[in-house]
C-alpha cells in the first residue's frame, strides 16, 4: 500500500520547491577551501551563487 502513496506523489508533481546547494569559497584567513551548504526555493539558487 506503501507504493502506491509514493507512486501517487510523484504523478502528481506535488513538492515543496526547494533545493540543495553546495558552494565552493575560498577562506581568506587559512587559503583553504570551505564549502558552503544551504537550503534555498529553486527561484533564488542563482542569487546564492552571485553572492
Amino acid at each position: 500500500m506503501a507504493k502506491k502513496v509514493v507512486a501517487t506523489l510523484k504523478q502528481k508533481g506535488t513538492g515543496k520547491g526547494v533545493t540543495k546547494v553546495i558552494k565552493m569559497v575560498k577562506s581568506e584567513k587559512t587559503g583553504a577551501y570551505v564549502f558552503l551548504e544551504s537550503i534555498v526555493p529553486v527561484d533564488n539558487v542563482k542569487d546564492f551563487f552571485e553572492n
